[in-house]
């Protein structure tokens, strides 16, 4: 799960990691905040010459994670945990060190609160897309196709369909079955790259992306499949009824329902707000 994070209004890619329970964060990002350089790989460069036993472990404390990078692009890039960014501050002189450093304990803290009372991370992600410029209408729309999409992917783990490339393609054969679309070809649409299509969509078509993976949701609950193909016929059921449903919109209104409009185009939206990365 990537976010990013906000310390006195810098922005820091981060990364929670499942499996270890714990953050991850740009070490680039963090050192151009702690030294305000202009040129953050050289300042690194410097300051591993200067401490020789920073350089030594630098292979530990720092680990490939994909985040976006400066490009657009999702890249391996260096990252470290709270213990490995406390390590890097002693080698950074600076007077943000100690704010940095309760600012760390309090980003852990909250995720912590977050694992023990759900509500949290849903209050939390509300603040996020307001930060944003999200209306109050396509949050509560978007929060409500997080909850849908858990739904259909616990059952998908319940059929025995295995994470990442077949849930990759289950969702790209909803998409095109509702939209008409392939995820890669509405991201196109809509002039994307590798941002999150879902968070570039209209409340309608977040909608209608909720009828699909609910309705799927629930055929699931009802037939039970078994492994990637029975799911894949279900995925297609509820797909379809989205589709129906897109179909009728579009002839009751006489307009198309899949909209070549993104995040910074939304009606009510600040134009110059920034993406969130997940």
């Amino acid at each position: 799960m990537n976010e990013i994070k906000l310390f006195e209004e810098r922005r820091i890619r981060s990364s929670w990691d499942e499996e270890r329970g714990e953050w991850y964060f740009s070490v680039q990002d963090v050192v151009l905040i702690l030294s305000d350089s202009t040129d953050v790989k050289q300042y690194i460069k410097r300051m591993l010459s200067r401490d020789e036993q920073l350089r030594k472990n630098w292979g530990t404390i720092c680990t490939p994670v994909g985040m976006v990078a400066a490009d657009g692009r999702r890249r391996n890039i260096q990252a470290a945990n709270m213990q490995g960014l406390l390590r890097i501050i002693q080698s950074v002189p600076s007077k943000n060190a100690e704010p940095f450093k309760l600012w760390l304990a309090e980003v852990a803290k909250q995720r912590l609160d977050q694992i023990q009372d759900p509500e949290l991370s849903i209050e939390q992600a509300m603040r996020d897309y307001r930060r944003l410029g999200y209306s109050n209408e396509w949050i509560n729309t978007r929060l409500q196709s997080i909850q849908f999409r858990k739904e259909l992917t616990d059952e998908w783990k319940k059929a025995g369909v295995e994470e990442g490339l077949e849930y990759a393609i289950l969702t790209n054969l909803m998409t095109k079955e509702w939209s008409g679309k392939t995820v890669a070809e509405y991201k196109k649409f809509k002039g994307l790259k590798k941002e999150s299509l879902r968070d570039n969509m209209t409340s309608i078509e977040l909608a209608l992306n909720i009828l699909a993976e609910a309705s799927a949701s629930e055929i699931s609950k009802t037939k039970s499949p078994e492994g990637f193909r029975q799911s894949q016929s279900v995925a297609l059921e509820g797909a379809k009824v989205a589709r129906d449903a897109r179909k009728n919109i579009e002839k009751r209104t006489g307009k198309s329902a899949v909209s070549p409009l993104n995040a910074k185009e939304l009606p009510g939206r600040k134009n110059d707000a920034k993406q969130i990365e997940d």
